[in-house]
């Protein structure tokens, strides 16, 4: 056996419990080659933990939520990187990098909230609701971000919200992380209409169906989902404070309201608990494959350009969100 050929040998053991071995065929080839083009081109993968198993545990060097994502980032050394994940995190990743090469695999790796507000949607806030400072999540296009005071993710949003230490806060644009917030604060949070198309079709119903199946199951919620969703869980937080408290609490059965392949994900660092699994797909996040992760490489395909006028007021916006 080549050196190859065991390293991915070795890989398939990291992710046997959660990838069928007849399935292990279809990937390895293209890992084994996604493994030498990163040595050859100097690159890394920054992974979200909305990728499948054979992306995030097989070739990304990078992994985590969106915050864990825009810090690492700021790390990296390797002039080539590529986003598994979608558009607005591939910018978020070229804002913080400008001197590097950032690719994303699929250019139609979209967002549903990215796509919900425009920046002439931020100005007409802004006009409305004059010195009413602006937080923009960070799932947003980096025109967006670049009308925006300050940046937040589902892990730091209410920290971000405090650190600004006004009265009333314009927060876009999921509507339901807005009202989770506010329901943790006393600062008025004026939310726009947007919504994630994977969260917001989770309802409090559905855990009340999955208790009744599932006696003593955990139930955590991504704080995108509705209000009543998070009231019914037993917990809500991002995808990776989620990910902490399955290694922290090691629950014996576990449903994750959030997008599918977090429960595989998770599953395959704690094989020994139970994970209930009616979760919802995210269309966008299953564009990135390991096939069109090697094209990238290869061809240095989908180069993320910003224009610099944009870049530089959205990387304060950005930058400012890590120091909080």
């Amino acid at each position: 056996m080549t050196r190859a050929l065991s390293t991915v040998a070795s890989l398939y053991d990291r992710v046997r419990s959660v990838i069928p071995s007849i399935e292990w065929p279809a990937f390895s080839d293209d890992i084994d080659a996604i493994l030498a083009l990163k040595a050859k081109r100097n690159a890394v993968i920054l992974a979200h933990n909305y990728q499948t198993p054979e992306i995030l545990h097989c070739v990304a060097d990078i992994v985590g939520d969106s915050l864990a994502l825009a810090r690492k980032a700021m790390t990296v050394e390797a002039q080539v990187i590529v986003l598994a994940g979608v558009h607005f995190m591939a910018e978020t990743a070229k804002l913080l990098n400008p001197d590097k090469t950032v690719l994303i695999p699929d250019l139609e790796a979209g967002c549903s909230l990215a796509d919900s507000i425009t920046p002439e949607d931020v100005r007409l806030m802004r006009h409305r609701y004059p010195s009413v400072p602006v937080v923009s999540y960070v799932n947003t296009s980096a025109a967006v971000k670049a009308e925006s005071d300050i940046c937040c993710t589902s892990g730091n949003a209410l920290a971000v919200v405090r650190s600004l230490g006004a009265p009333r806060v314009i927060m876009l644009p999921d509507e339901y992380l807005a009202r989770n917030i506010a329901a943790q604060t006393k600062v008025e949070i004026i939310a726009w209409k947007g919504g994630c198309e994977v969260h917001e079709r989770f309802a409090a119903s559905d855990i009340q169906e999955l208790r009744e199946a599932y006696p003593g199951v955990t139930v955590l919620a991504h704080p995108e989902c509705p209000p009543e969703v998070v009231a019914e869980a037993d917990f809500a937080g991002s995808t990776a404070a989620m990910s902490d408290y399955v290694g922290q609490h090691k629950p014996a059965r576990v449903v994750l309201m959030t997008e599918c392949s977090m429960s595989d994900n998770i599953a395959v660092e704690h094989p020994e608990i139970e994970f209930v699994r009616p979760c919802n797909l995210c269309p966008h996040m299953k564009r990135i494959t390991l096939a069109n992760i090697r094209s990238a490489l290869e061809e240095t395909r989908h180069v993320v350009t910003i224009d610099p006028h944009v870049a530089e007021r959205a990387r304060w916006a950005v930058e400012r969100m890590l120091f909080v």
